[in-house]
């Protein structure tokens, strides 16, 4: 059995900083933090004052390494996914299909549940954003692919064995009822690319509903006698919102009030990432439709967002920048309360003993990951 000490770190355990501390990984788990001496044999990684923080959790990522996942539902195509976004913190994600044919959803459930099988590291399940959307609030979506839910949807949407699966829908599209039932089969479902009401979100609440796909984007918006679906989002105390903190897809000054409105916890940081992560061609096709990355935004030709070229450490970087949050909440924001979000925050989300090994080691004054953990590795 390998032993690995980290020392040397600007330790951020998931709660608080430690100086000078030094981390031990055992079987993939962290095992003692700061322990009075390092075990004999074990192999020394230097730290070099940089922060250590628990590794980021993405629970939105269409694509990443010049690969989207729509394009290549397969192992292997999930495993370059992983690794454009590795080396920018990211140790736990959600590859993401967005809305598409009834076969393709069945290949990638099938291929995410073969790279978890298989131990593709940092494959915790999948995220399907579509198809069952409202056409009013598509964005890049096909509107000729969204649809109503067919008799067997909910069975499909459960059918990852051993994963996490986490669906995006309009609730005013569903039958009553229809969200309750998700749940029920240990489905994760957000409201997203809706035009519901400010009523229609309290019934979904009501029957479950877990959080919000990429608040404010794609969803009716907060007004003051209609808060709309980004109203009934921030008012909520129990639901999670995802937040895109690229600059483009909200502006940080709505960013700012939804963190200071916004139960705390309830808000995590996501990429919507597309191929243009960690890959060095900058444009890719979507739908028949070329989409270009430039200065960080990714849209077509007339200008509609199509996803982002955000990665996680700029997502903090520009939580702490854009949103005026402290280091520690940025860090939870991409950890912590992702990881509470698919009630995974018993094994991630913190560096303390018990937990999984993933971790990250960045600069605090660039934002460059030095390096990255998943299970000790």
């Amino acid at each position: 059995m390998t032993v690995l000490a980290i020392k040397n770190a600007r330790l951020f355990d998931g709660e608080q900083f430690h100086d000078d501390a030094c981390v031990i990984v055992e079987n993939g788990k962290v095992s003692a933090v700061s322990p009075a001496r390092i075990p004999d044999g074990a192999d020394i990684f230097d730290a070099r004052g940089n922060v250590l923080a628990p590794g980021f959790i993405d629970v939105q990522v269409n694509g990443g390494g010049g690969v989207l996942l729509n394009h290549t539902p397969s192992v292997d195509g999930i495993r370059q996914i992983m690794a454009g976004h590795r080396q920018f913190g990211t140790t736990a994600m959600l590859p993401t299909l967005i809305t598409d044919t009834r076969e393709k959803m069945l290949a990638a459930i099938e291929a995410v549940k073969n790279a978890i099988d298989e131990g593709v590291p940092g494959i915790v399940g999948i995220h399907l954003e579509g198809p069952y959307l409202n056409t009013e609030r598509k964005g890049v979506h096909d509107a000729n692919i969204i649809r109503p839910m067919e008799d067997d949807a909910i069975e499909v949407l459960s059918s990852l064995p051993n994963g996490r699966i986490l669906v995006t829908m309009a609730p005013e599209k569903a039958k009553p009822g229809t969200i309750e039932k998700l749940c029920a089969n240990g489905v994760l479902v957000c409201a997203g690319h809706t035009a519901g009401t400010y009523d229609d979100i309290q019934k979904a609440i009501g029957e479950g509903l877990r959080g919000f796909t990429h608040l404010f984007n794609a969803m009716s918006p907060l007004a003051h006698r209609e808060p709309g679906v980004a109203g009934a989002a921030i008012a909520d105390k129990n639901t999670w919102c995802g937040l895109i903190a690229d600059g483009y897809h909200v502006h940080p000054a709505a960013m700012q009030v939804a963190v200071r409105a916004k139960q705390t916890g309830k808000i995590m940081l996501v990429t919507d990432a597309m191929p243009t992560v960690g890959a060095k061609t900058k444009r890719f096709v979507l739908g028949g439709e070329e989409i270009i990355a430039i200065d960080g935004r990714c849209a077509l030709a007339d200008g509609t967002l199509a996803g982002s070229d955000l990665d996680m450490i700029s997502a903090v970087k520009n939580s702490v920048e854009m949103i005026g949050v402290d280091l520690g909440e940025a860090l939870r924001m991409a950890s912590l309360y992702p990881a509470a979000f698919l009630k995974l925050d018993d094994r991630k989300g913190k560096i303390m003993p018990g937990f999984d090994a993933d971790m990250v080691l960045f600069d605090p004054q660039t934002f460059q990951v030095k390096h990255t953990w998943i299970s000790g590795i």
